[in-house]
């Protein structure tokens, strides 16, 4: 059975069927969450629903039969499910190994089917993320519309963004069923692209706002402002300016430098810059960074974590400040971030001995 199957045909359910479904899954809230509603009249409702949307990368060999196990966790808890209907299109894998058993099992389970956009996450308790980090920026943009909280499950090779690998699929969903997680915020970039006194474009960003030469031809020549401030001139192939949730992403590979999340700091990080001094910078979280483009020279684009793109006109700026809306994490454990990124990056520690207790 195929992912798309099993979605398609949860969505053509007849009411009576589903209602019936919805006072299972009523029951089952309630014995769960153990809390109840009292009205003025003194009548008892049930627990709401709970509902989790479920964003997946839909080219992995193994998507849908993991997609099932989370359906199989979510529906005996009493929580309802909502896929992507591009994903629910796009997945055509077949769910080997899935025992008919835990099909039939899963297809007894509520499903709703939405569009991408801004309201896919309204009303649910979480964005859950079956992937690596392309797919959780993907489903950040839903969770922040939303502003609820995204928890990601790694299903790619590094999965930085991530917070529990898919070999600890269950107990991460045990944690959700019992809400034994805590919701930590991680900041973002707000993006303005400004020509004269004039703003021509917004955009945000989780990881970077990267500004690259949009003709590919010469060098891209910048002014970098801080708080208001010239600091430096340069030509260059772009200028990074990044969280640090973004510091082990793209700005790692341009040389910038490894932050940890809990520290809060704009990163500012030229990318093949022709100067003597076009070094990483960090600055306060509070800073107001602009990088001005010559008049006269190319225009450039501005990526922002690789999946929104903004044009910058030549002899326009980009302006760049903390978000106003942070993104909001699931945390599971409480693992330094020392240890994370030597997993993640498999970084050799033969050798270490550590303090004396």
């Amino acid at each position: 059975m195929t992912l798309q199957r099993w979605c398609s045909a949860q969505s053509k359910k007849g009411h009576s069927e589903s209602a019936k479904r919805r006072q299972r899954t009523l029951a089952r809230a309630h014995d769960n969450r153990g809390t109840t509603v009292t009205t003025p009249d003194s009548t008892v409702q049930p627990a709401p629903v709970r509902e989790v949307l479920l964003v997946a990368h839909p080219g992995r060999p193994d998507i849908a039969e993991t997609a099932l196990r989370v359906a199989k966790v979510f529906g005996e808890a009493g929580i309802r499910l909502r896929v992507l209907v591009d994903e629910v299109h796009s997945t055509h894998t077949e769910a080997s190994g899935v025992r008919e058993a835990e099909v039939a099992l899963v297809e007894e389970f509520e499903l709703q089917v939405v569009e991408f956009g801004p309201d896919a996450a309204l009303g649910c308790e979480l964005v859950l993320v079956l992937g690596g980090d392309g797919t959780f920026l993907r489903a950040a943009e839903l969770a922040r519309a939303a502003s609820i909280a995204v928890l990601g499950i790694n299903l790619g090779r590094i999965g930085f963004l991530a917070e529990a690998e898919v070999d600890h699929l269950e107990d991460a969903l045990a944690r959700v069923v019992s809400g034994d997680y805590r919701i930590e915020n991680r900041m973002t970039l707000d993006i303005n692209i400004r020509v004269g006194d004039q703003v021509v474009e917004r955009g945000w960003a989780l990881n970077e706002a990267s500004i690259e030469n949009g003709s590919r031809l010469g060098v891209l020549e910048v002014v970098l402002e801080v708080d208001d401030r010239p600091v430096s001139a340069f030509g260059c192939d772009g200028v990074l300016i990044s969280t640090p949730t973004g510091s082990t992403a793209y700005a790692f590979s341009a040389g910038g430098p490894v932050v940890w999340p809990e520290l809060e700091a704009i990163l500012v990080v030229p990318s093949n810059a022709h100067a003597l001094f076009a070094r990483p910078l960090v600055t306060s979280p509070n800073s107001f960074i602009a990088v001005e483009t010559d008049a006269g020279g190319h225009e450039a684009l501005v990526f922002c974590d690789g999946r929104r793109t903004l044009t910058l006109p030549a002899g326009g700026r980009v302006e760049v400040i903390r978000g106003a809306e942070p993104i909001k994490w699931v945390r599971l454990d409480s693992a330094p971030f020392a240890d994370r990124m030597v997993t993640k990056f498999a970084l050799p520690i033969k050798g270490w001995r550590g303090r004396a207790r």
